[in-house]
This record gives structure tokens, C-alpha cells and sequence, in this order.
């Protein structure tokens, strides 16, 4: 898949009000670092090497945001 590196638009911003940065950090920071199905590791050479859960629960931010954000019951 190739990237926008071009035409893109990152903006940084501080969040002042705690319970919207614990937010941010619960569900945006801390979900994804501990994702094992779908998250690459960079490698000393410059690879990437897909994670697999492994002997551990799988865990993926993207099901996470969704059983969070969106009623699927």
C-alpha cells in the first residue's frame, strides 16, 4: 500500500480537559501499542515484521474503538 507523503496534513495540539486526554490516551495511545493482530514491528534493517498474538490474548485497538464507539449488540 503506498502513502500520501505529499499532499498530507498532521496537526499537534495540546488537550487541555483530563477526562478527554485520559480518553485519548486509553483508547487512542494505549490500545494500539498493546495491538498483536495487526500491528508491524520495525526492524534493525529497516523491515517490518507483522505481530502475531501468539500464547497471548489477541488484542486489536480497531475492534476495541468499535465495541467502544458503536453499539454491536
Amino acid at each position: 500500500m503506498t502513502r500520501n507523503l505529499h499532499y498530507r496534513v498532521e496537526v499537534c495540539f495540546p488537550i487541555e480537559e483530563k477526562r478527554t486526554s485520559d480518553t485519548v490516551i486509553k483508547y487512542g495511545l494505549l490500545s494500539y501499542l498493546s495491538d498483536n493482530t495487526q500491528a508491524w514491528v520495525l526492524q534493525s534493517d529497516g523491515s517490518y515484521k507483522r505481530l502475531k498474538p501468539g500464547a497471548t490474548k489477541p488484542r486489536s485497538a480497531q475492534q476495541l474503538l468499535l465495541e467502544h464507539y458503536c453499539d454491536l449488540s
